[in-house]
């Protein structure tokens, strides 16, 4: 009787999804970026070093990591001048010469979309490709010397422009970010992650899982380079659609913590389906909205149990004192207190797996 129930819950939710939101979902249909880098055809014609240079489409990020490891100073800067879109997205090579990229391109660029990025010139700027939304990653903390790392993934409506809005700071990469290296112990870093095409609104590209694939593909991409470039493994949280992505790039993603926080579901019935060798938590606080999407996946649509439910198997993050959606980040909270515990290693107090009926 329950998994009829459940089955006539999700024929409700795509009827609903997809005769509700047809007049206006499909303007909001986002086409997911992939592939390499801009500016790659002319990376591969170039033969200033006399050699031929890594395929950004073909070569893995520890390829681009030997590659940049047998350059001299002179030469890494040189490709960072000419070809800057590449080496700045390249995932694999060195973090300070991706700072210097980015730098470049964002002070090259005269789309006022991106003027806030390149504000003082001193922002540690991972990834930058302005193609379509555009796309961002920066970094607060020393990832060269940093012991602990952390990587936040964000969900829905995020990209160069949203990326650190003023309003709804905390639901924001970079305000998450910031948030929580303020509460972390020394030596750690955290990057703030908007490097996929995420949904806009609340239509078929939320309820279905096509731009999380795309977003889990980019993420392990992204994860592989850190590991590259000497990078410790990081802990990645992951809010809203972000735990869609990171949920797909569970069984790939080299992280030591998977943390989901408002969540629609992972795409997995329960921890072990994520088929991962990290530390899964969850938490969603009692006043979040996603607590009433049904949890269920359906001919596409839906994304699957609940993360935070006991049944799932995630160890429980404590979220009472969180408002909203995009509250968990916020100083004073239970949430940012225990991100930050397992951020430095400790885990949250408290967090164990919770067993059925807890």
């Amino acid at each position: 009787m329950r998994r009829y129930a459940r089955t006539l819950v999700a024929v409700a939710l795509a009827t609903t999804v997809v005769t509700g939101t047809a007049g206006w979902a499909s303007g909001n249909a986002q086409q997911a970026l992939t592939g390499p880098p801009p500016g790659t055809s002319a990376w591969r014609a170039d033969h200033v070093l006399g050699r031929t240079l890594p395929d950004p489409a073909r070569a893995t990020p520890a390829q681009v990591g030997r590659f940049f490891r047998g350059l001299s100073e002179q030469d890494r800067l040189t490709l960072a001048a000419r070809h800057p879109l590449v080496v700045g997205n390249l995932d694999g090579a060195p973090v300070e010469l991706r700072y210097r990229a980015n730098a470049l391109s964002l002070k090259g660029s005269h789309d006022p979309r991106y003027a806030h990025l390149a504000a003082d010139g001193q922002r540690q700027i991972l990834a930058f490709d302005p193609r379509g939304r555009g796309q961002v990653a920066e970094v607060f903390g020393d990832l060269n010397t940093a012991r602990r790392v952390s990587v936040v993934v964000p969900g829905s409506d995020i990209d160069a422009g949203t990326f650190d809005r003023s309003n709804d700071v905390y639901g924001t990469p970079a305000g998450m970010a910031k948030s929580l290296y303020s509460r972390t112990g020394r030596g750690s870093a955290v990057v703030a992650w908007a490097g996929y095409t995420t949904p806009v609104g609340v239509g078929i590209d939320a309820a279905t899982g096509s731009l999380a694939e795309a977003g889990a593909d980019r993420l392990t991409r992204f994860t592989d380079g850190l590991a590259a470039d000497g990078v410790p493994a990081p802990a990645v949280f992951c809010h809203s659609y972000g735990s869609v992505v990171c949920g797909l790039a569970a069984p790939r993603l080299r992280a030591t913590d998977l943390v989901v926080l408002g969540s629609p579901g992972m795409r997995a019935d329960n921890v072990r389906a994520l088929h991962t060798g990290a530390r899964v938590w969850a938490a969603k606080d009692p006043s979040d909205w996603i607590d009433r999407v049904p949890n269920v996946e359906f001919a596409g649509l839906g994304h699957g149990a609940d993360p935070a439910s006991p049944e799932f198997g995630a160890r429980r993050v404590p979220a009472d004192d969180a408002h909203g959606h995009t509250g968990y980040f916020a100083p004073g909270t239970e949430s940012l207190a225990a991100f930050a515990a397992i951020a430095d290693g400790a885990g949250a107090p408290g967090g164990r797996p919770r067993p059925a009926g807890e």
